[in-house]
């Protein structure tokens, strides 16, 4: 099983990966969900982690709150995956919704884009958005090579072990097409619960591994 641990800035960073961290998602300010991190933040602990045989993603998110974003907005997220492509990490994570709770493939496809040989991964935006919305974005998300959506399954408000009936419908709708990544309230004391009942092989959360 491969365990995610959403980190914020370096700090952590050294303890996760010896405690059996072989992917990091890397934040700002975590108690808005995450933003970007700095450039330095980004060069070091991508050179940290790829030191130590882990692989990093990175939030690019320019503030807290919904995910509609405007044109000033998406420039800064556009600029922010060129860094990190220039910085060499291994992925970036994001997502952007329409006022009405679609996916904005328009400007999802740009950021795509921007991307250009990183893996890119669909963040809980994914879970912004209406369930009846949800099957049309994962089959345009992998039409469009998105490797990954990470879903809590449902408000971060309701418990993970409440929500998995619907992450189950998502990993049965994603099918072999994209990986639905299991996070928010994923912990080392359920995350091979979760895992089991889900049938997936990886998870995401600040607290799955104890270090």
């Amino acid at each position: 099983m491969l365990k995610e641990v959403a980190v914020e800035n370096f700090t952590n960073i050294p303890r996760a990966i010896a405690a059996g961290a072989r992917r990091i998602e890397l934040n700002d300010n975590l108690a808005v969900g995450g933003t970007t991190v700095s450039k330095g933040t980004m060069a070091e602990a991508t050179a940290y982690c790829h030191d130590h045989d882990a692989s990093v993603v990175a939030m690019i998110r320019p503030r807290g709150g919904d995910f509609v974003y405007n044109d000033t907005e998406l420039k800064i997220m556009e600029a922010d995956i060129f860094e990190a492509q220039a910085l060499g990490v291994d992925a970036v994570t994001f997502g952007v919704l329409t006022p009405d709770g679609q996916l904005d493939t328009e400007a999802m496809a740009q950021l795509i884009a921007a991307a250009g040989g990183m893996d890119v991964v669909m963040h809980m935006a994914f879970d912004a958005m209406p369930e009846a919305n949800q099957g049309v974005a994962i089959t345009w998300l992998a039409d469009h090579d998105v490797v990954r959506i990470l879903s809590h399954g449902g408000p971060l408000t309701t418990p993970i072990t409440e929500t998995l009936t619907h992450l189950g419908d998502l990993v049965k709708e994603a099918g072999d097409r994209i990986t639905i990544l299991p996070g928010g309230g994923v912990t080392a004391a359920n995350v091979d619960h979760i895992v089991e009942v889900l049938g997936v092989q990886q998870a995401h959360g600040t607290k799955i591994i104890s270090y």
